[in-house]
Formats: C-alpha cells, structure tokens, sequence
C-alpha cells in the first residue's frame, strides 16, 4: 500500500509558521492580518466554510471579519459592501463565498475585489500573474496540492502529470503550478479520449472531476502519485473522493486520502495568501 499523505499533519505544521509569522507582524508592525468573509443566503456547505474559516482565523491570532447576509441582498448592496471593504486597511483580505444566489453575477463580484486583497486569486488580474508565473497569491486548492506533493519529496522536474479537470478554481491552475515546476502536464476532461490510457502513464495524478470512485486501479501506474481533490458522497451518503482508494491504494507510492488529504490544506493556504497580503502591507510602509 502506499503512503498515505497526511492534509492535517502538513496543515498542522503549516499553521504553526503561519502564526509565528502573524504574531511577528503584530509585534513588528501592529499590523494583524484581516481576513472579510461574505456569505450570501444559507447554503449549508458554504456556512460550515465560513465556521471553518472564522475558527482558522482565530487560532492563527488573525481578525476575521464576518458578513452574514441574507438571499435578497441585492448584487448593488454587495458591490457596495465590496467597494468599502477595498479601502479598509484593516481588511487584507476579501473572500466572498460561492456560490452566489442566481440573481448575482459571481464574475461582477469577483472583478470588483481589489486584486491586491483577492486572497481566492480569482480575480483576472491574479488569473493572468499565475498564467505567466510573477504570481502574489495562489489558488487555495492546487497550492494545497503542491504542498502536499512537496511533502513527499518528489521532484517534478520532467515528470509525467495528469490532472482530470478543467475547472477555472483547480484544474486550469493545477496544471499552470506543475508546468511553473518544469513538469510535463496533460489536461483531461469529459471529452478527453482514451483517458484511461492517459491517466495510466502519469506519474503523479491529480482528479478534480468531482465524481465518486471515478479513479480506477486500471487508470494508475504503479509507483504514481494520487492526489485526491473530489469530495464527493457515494450511494450510502459516506463522503468520498474521486478515487477507488481501496483498490487504487495499493499501487501508488503515495495518496491522499478523503477526508483528511487535500481538505485541511484549502483553509490553510486561505490564509497562508491573506498573511501574505497583510506582509506586502506593511513592506510598503518601509
């Protein structure tokens, strides 16, 4: 079987700096770093989210600041909500929770966080720095990957990587932060054929299709390694991955398990880019 790679224990280190780092900027520059967080109406997966983050904001010796709004908000109220945000220099980052109610254009929203403060790196400015690597914030997602992939110790120079996805939040991003580290990278999809023979010459995997035990043992190579970025529910309602781990375990020399793999690390590097927004602050203070 192989390594199972652990999303809390290289979270968990993680933070550790991350709160050194955010006490120092209090200390050094009475800067603490600011993290708003916008949830619109009350999706159930999106209120866990913003628990989540609000808990990882205080364990961290973060501010978070938290706005809880109702269905009916208006796409204006927000924007305007949005504009205030932008010129608070308490507030270094903004995170608005998709998805948004059908009667707001989440790409409004997105274009009108200022670039400097968009610690989702959604926003086209943050979209085309990634694209030509000169990048000041991650996607939350793949940088987890990454860190995850570094945990094991794997060089990826010349290395054969697939990742299953396009998503503009982690497929098209992945791909990007494995092409930056001189990996040989192929994108699949829905319309992507032979995919199975793809998927089976890749020496490290990445599935973010969204779709449980998608992930077959006779879609691995062996000695490959399987990151697992599905969080899916399987017939019994059991979360799950897009990974048949049970079969697929056995023939990699690393994987990620779920839960437990990639989840822990999406938060973390969430505020891993917000500490990173607040440094940038006071370096422009100098």
């Amino acid at each position: 079987m192989g390594n199972i790679i652990s999303g809390k224990e290289v979270s968990t280190a993680l933070r550790a700096k991350i709160r050194e780092k955010s006490l120092a900027l209090r200390e050094d520059y009475g800067i603490q770093p600011g993290l708003a967080v916008i949830l619109v109406g009350k999706d159930p997966a999106s209120q866990i989210y913003v628990r989540n983050k609000q808990r990882a904001c205080e364990e961290l010796g973060f501010h978070a600041f938290e706005y809880k709004l109702n269905e009916n908000y208006t796409q204006a109220q927000l924007l305007d909500l949005i504009g205030v945000l932008n010129k608070d220099n308490k507030v270094h980052g903004i995170l608005v929770q998709l998805p948004l109610p059908d009667h707001i254009d989440s790409q409004v929203i997105i274009n009108s966080i200022d670039p400097s403060k968009d610690v989702d790196a959604f926003h086209p400015v943050n979209v085309g720095k990634i694209m030509i690597g000169n990048y000041d914030f991650l996607p939350c997602t793949p940088a987890g990957v990454m860190e995850l992939i570094d945990s094991t110790g794997t060089d990826l120079t010349g290395k054969n990587c697939v990742v299953v996805g396009r998503s503009n939040i982690v497929g098209k991003p992945m791909a990007m932060l494995l092409l930056h580290r001189n990996a040989t990278v192929t994108i699949c999809h829905s319309k992507t054929r032979n995919l199975a023979e793809i998927c089976a010459n890749a020496d490290v995997l990445v599935s973010a299709v969204g779709r449980a035990h998608f992930i077959q043992a006779n879609m691995v190579k062996e000695g490959a390694v399987v990151i697992d970025v599905g969080m899916n529910h399987d017939e019994n309602g059991k979360l799950c991955g897009d990974v048949e781990f049970d079969e697929v375990a056995s023939k990699t020399s690393y994987i990620t398990p779920v839960p437990g793999g990639v989840g822990p690390m999406t938060i973390t590097m969430l505020m891993q880019n917000t500490l990173h927004a607040a440094e940038r602050k006071a370096a422009s203070r100098k």
